[in-house]
């Protein structure tokens, strides 16, 4: 699949399926476009779906600034409007909702929904940011081997990391983190950790907006999605029940059913 300039970044992309929507699929920190693997596969008979990597992050450029979550909403845009795309659902995974919210606020006319997964408007909590930059500070220096034992855990919930017939997956998904760009992956990070909130803004969000969060989520935990459905008016909860941070990967057919479900509602509504 293809590179595309944004921004000046060369920004990796897949663009998969055919329809008259297009859903946009944007991932969490320390992943790629390939932890929506099984959304793709669900929807790509009936929408255009579009997955890409962050910069510095899958196969994406590593480039020395625009880690922001203000940058990366603009590379976001730039991706809609050069893949002549829009407007489109728009799901966003932690990181990805960051992004995701920060365009339903500020380029409406991109967007006919918005899938918010696992993700908050808040400023990340002052009580993870030294756990949060030490584990950076040894991912950048001495490899994310290292951390790995410590990472999993806040990125998949217990029943993911104790069921017996999912090791093969725990390797996958470890190997991936492991194998992550140092240089890139810290960059991500900081301008993850140092994000701005934007809870104030939310009451501008009109795109429907669909709210998805893993009932065993410890990073971003279910009260947060709570306080999001409050403050935006068009928006549905739902809570997956045996998941953490990554539903997508850990309960690949709740987060189908639940996305499906809210856009035949979109559709239903005209």
């Amino acid at each position: 699949m293809p590179h595309i300039e944004l921004n000046g970044a060369q920004i990796w992309y897949k663009d998969t399926g055919e329809g008259d929507q297009t859903i946009v699929f944007a991932h969490g920190l320390l992943w790629s476009g390939e932890m929506f693997d099984d959304q793709v596969e669900h929807f790509k008979n009936r929408y255009r779906c579009v997955t890409f990597d962050f910069r510095g992050q899958g196969k994406s450029e590593v480039t020395d600034k625009g880690y922001d979550m203000d940058s990366l909403t603009l590379d976001a845009v730039e991706l809609i409007r050069k893949l002549d795309c829009g407007p489109v659902h728009f799901a966003g995974l932690s990181m990805g909702g960051f992004v995701g919210m920060r365009l339903a606020i500020r380029h409406p006319d991109l967007l006919h929904s918005l899938i918010l997964i696992e993700t908050s408007a808040d400023p990340e909590p002052s009580e993870n940011l030294f756990k949060y930059n030490v584990l950076k500070f040894v991912g950048r220096w001495f490899g994310f081997g290292l951390v790995a034992s410590s990472i999993m855990p806040i990125m998949f919930g217990k029943t993911f990391m104790s069921d017996p017939e999912r090791v093969s997956d725990r390797d996958r998904w470890r190997t991936a983190l492991i194998n992550n760009d140092r240089v890139g992956t810290t960059r991500a990070a900081s301008g993850t950790i140092g994000r701005e909130g934007v809870f104030g803004d939310l009451g501008k969000i009109e795109a429907p907006t669909l709210i998805v969060v893993g009932e065993e989520d410890t990073a971003t935990v279910p009260e947060k999605a709570e306080r999001m459905h409050a403050a935006i008016e068009s928006s549905k909860l739902v809570y997956i029940e045996g998941a953490g941070h990554s539903s997508t990967i850990e309960k690949p057919e709740a987060v189908n059913s639940a996305v499906e479900e809210f856009l035949k509602e979109i559709d239903q509504d005209g």
